[in-house]
């Protein structure tokens, strides 16, 4: 019994030492940041995105977005107003980079790209290069989060997770 007990204290401890898989990955915020803190946690899949882009003489920048999860749309980030560019993502497509570019205290332009190969773009390329992707093959966007001050969005970040799928 004792020679039992080695063992399976041994194959214990021999398991306690292996990493642990990291399942979740965080992109971190790019832009200036100031204003209030967002975020789009939500449950299921994200299966659309809505894009605001406030045009100026001379450039723009992104004012607002929601994402849809399942059917589900969240609330606006930002505001919603400006041109409108709506993407439903496919059964099974997923986003798996993010990256855009900031400028003078705001998002100016968001990339999306898809499992799929689809890429969609918004905004104006104009500012500092930002590109989230996740560190785990198979994750996909969970959520976005950062700052918006009321007329646009000021910074953003990508959280990453693979769906769980069953309860």
């Amino acid at each position: 019994m004792l020679q039992f007990f080695l063992i399976l204290s041994a194959v214990y401890a021999m398991g306690m030492a292996a990493p642990l898989p990291d399942l979740f990955s965080y992109s971190p915020a790019a832009g200036d940041g100031s204003g209030t803190e967002f975020s789009t946690a939500s449950d299921g899949r994200i299966t659309g995105i809505r894009v605001w882009e406030y045009n100026y003489w001379g450039g723009g920048y992104i004012s607002g977005f929601q994402l849809r999860y399942e059917s589900n749309w969240t609330a606006v980030v930002g505001v919603n107003s400006g041109n409108l560019v709506e993407v439903i993502l496919y059964d099974k497509e997923a986003i798996i980079q993010v990256s855009g570019k900031f400028y003078s205290g705001y998002i100016y332009e968001l990339v999306f790209v898809t499992n799929q190969g689809r890429l969609f773009k918004v905004g104006q390329s104009n500012g500092l290069s930002f590109n989230f992707y996740p560190i785990q093959k198979g994750n996909e966007l969970r959520f976005l989060s950062g700052r918006q001050n009321g007329a646009g969005i000021t910074s953003i970040g990508a959280h990453w997770a693979a769906l769980r799928t069953g309860k």
